[in-house]
């Protein structure tokens, strides 16, 4: 059988497409079952051979589409996929012989902002890499050299000929904010001014500086950054160059829900002149910074398809119900639905513990807890500023950190997921799971968790060779499968797509009523709360200086408490009931403050 595409279209002709991923193929620890138990090849036709790198190639002429090597390869690299004919004609870009192929492309516009959503690993990378000049598309013909004359041919009269044509011929200038921000320490070594100095002039470089709340980093070591530090000097460097079209690249990573505002609100002016084009996962960012969103569905690691661009609520809206009407096309079982919650006080469960008022000291820096307590099954969304002290309360509940006054009951059972993850472990994901056997419940792994997550296709992969995604989703699957009364989990959206998050919010709560125990869930993302979240604990106070908590409360009374002092106002989408930003200063926004209702259940 054929692997399914959720397409609700039914086509007169399809094409064949086979996919393997050669990075995981392993020929020396399998028997070649692709090859020995293809019908075709026993039929003495050459439907797989051995390619130059000693791995297997499949080819898509002889296929019959059976599925068996599918079934049978003992590493599942094989995806054999039916694609409609019309697909053909539209391929912009194949990495050679078996593998991802990206079809169609988006087009930036000149005084908007160009949103791009869609899972992990379907070709939006791959996107920007060919319109920011970088990868020249090769239109499918992976045995020749990719040229702009071929690409020029294929665009001619279209909208996209102008921008390519200017691409070819280097008269477009772009400017790329990249994904992984964690990795500029290994790349650029020296403080932040030398860095923004090598971008930007002396004036330039206050700005941004200023713009992005660099000022007082910018004579510290890169490698001594954090997590938010480094996406805001990525986001400054990109700014200090003098480009046509500026590409972000997951600009809200690591940044707390103020920062993301103000980085959406800059990226907005910057595209009143420029072309800008983001792709972004959290929704509520994304709603609140493009014009424009294109959407892309296939399957990871194997095909991408971009569809027809959407004004933003249409387009979000669409992703979240899983269903392109236009297209007729269905990319998800369900749609993803967002629930009222019932206030605090209605919760008929016991305390599963209370924490006392607690106080921790650092130089410079002081933070002070106030009692509460965790209700049994509860799950409780923990929000505020970066640099507030809300990862460190968690580390006080995980014993990594002592209070400086006060004490907590240590007779809990705690399962943590730290903020930033960091692979010690020397082996593929499988044997970790054999070394954790006593401190993991297995069963429920294979039950619950590895399906949602997507660990099947990681377990052969060395733990430290994953991708920031990869990495995410397996500290959060051994953490949620410990055996634990109170699971502490720390950013947990981070390099996660906006499905995989909606996943991660999913089994987070399923966890809590099967298991009857509670959750910190630490997070910047407005709708994987509003998701996940039966409670909020909010900390305020002044960042790297003085922080404190309250709650934890019902989530509309914790909600307010804390976009009033982050100065915006939410609103329910009539459709969805997704959370959805109100413009600053509209009618809406200006009733809500007045109400005092800064986020509508």
């Amino acid at each position: 059988m054929e692997q399914p595409i959720y397409a609700a279209r039914l086509y007169h002709q399809q094409m064949r497409i086979a996919v393997i991923d050669r990075d995981r193929c392993q020929p020396k620890k399998c028997t070649l079952e692709c090859m020995h138990y293809c019908p075709m090849v026993r039929n003495g036709q050459e439907t797989i051979v051995m390619g130059d790198d000693g791995k297997p190639l499949i080819s898509e002429a002889l296929c019959m589409g059976c599925g068996i090597c599918v079934h049978k390869c003992p590493f599942g690299v094989i995806q054999i996929i039916g694609l409609p004919e019309e697909l053909k004609g539209e391929l912009i870009h194949q990495y050679g012989e078996n593998g991802f192929r990206l079809y169609r492309l988006p087009c930036p516009k000149e005084g908007k902002v160009v949103g791009l959503l869609g899972p992990n690993g379907i070709g939006k990378t791959t996107a920007v890499n060919i319109l920011s000049g970088r990868v020249i598309p090769n239109l499918g013909n992976v045995g020749e050299e990719a040229t702009w004359d071929a690409v020029l041919d294929y665009y001619s009269g279209t909208e996209h000929w102008e921008y390519m044509r200017r691409l070819a011929e280097g008269k477009l200038r772009c400017a790329v904010k990249p994904q992984y921000v964690d990795k500029i320490p290994a790349l650029y070594s020296g403080k932040v001014s030398t860095l923004l100095a090598e971008v930007g002039d002396e004036e330039s470089v206050q700005r941004v500086c200023e713009m992005f709340e660099l000022t007082k980093v910018v004579k510290r070591d890169v490698s001594k950054l954090s997590g938010g530090e480094l996406q805001r000097l990525a986001l400054a460097s990109t700014f200090l160059k003098d480009a046509d079209v500026y590409f972000f690249d997951e600009p809200s990573s690591y940044l707390d829900i103020h920062q993301r505002l103000r980085v959406a609100r800059i990226i907005r002016d910057l595209s009143k002149e420029r072309a800008v084009m983001v792709v972004e996962h959290d929704l509520a960012v994304l709603d609140f910074l493009a014009d424009t969103i294109y959407l892309l569905y296939g399957a990871e690691g194997a095909y991408g398809v971009v569809a027809q661009p959407r004004n933003v609520r249409n387009g979000i809206n669409t992703y979240l119900s899983g269903f392109m009407r236009e297209e007729n096309v269905r990319f998800r079982d369900k749609p993803i639905v967002f629930e009222p919650h019932p206030p605090r006080h209605q919760w008929k469960t016991p305390p599963l513990f209370s924490f006392p008022e607690l106080e921790k000291r650092f130089r410079g820096f002081t933070l002070h807890i106030r009692a509460g307590e965790i209700r049994v099954g509860e799950v409780v969304g923990v929000v505020g500023p970066n640099a507030i002290g809300k990862t460190t309360f968690v580390k006080m509940l995980a014993g990594v950190e002592k209070p400086s006054k006060g004490a907590l009951d240590e007779h809990l059972d705690v399962s943590y997921k730290p903020q930033y993850i960091r692979p010690t472990f020397d082996g593929t994901f499988s044997e970790l799971l054999c070394t954790m056997e006593e401190q993991m419940d297995l069963e429920f792994f294979s039950a619950e968790v590895e399906k949602p997550l997507q660990l099947t296709k990681l377990m052969e992969k060395n733990v430290q060779s994953l991708s920031g995604g990869e990495l995410q989703r397996v500290a959060i699957a051994i953490a949620i499968c410990r055996n634990a009364d109170l699971y502490l989990i720390d950013e947990p959206s981070a390099y996660l797509d906006s499905n995989q998050r909606m996943e991660v919010a999913k089994l987070i709560r399923r966890v809590a009523e099967k298991r009857g125990c509670s959750t910190l869930v630490v997070d910047h993302d407005v709708y994987f709360l509003d998701l996940v979240s039966d409670a909020l604990m909010v900390f305020k106070g002044v960042p790297s200086v003085r922080g404190e908590s309250i709650g934890p409360l019902d989530m509309r009374k914790g909600m307010n408490h804390f976009l009033k002092s982050v100065d915006i106002t939410f609103r329910r989408d009539e459709e969805t009931k997704r959370p959805r930003i109100n413009k600053p200063g509209s009618h809406l926004d200006r009733e809500q403050k007045r109400l005092g209702e800064y986020y509508y259940e």
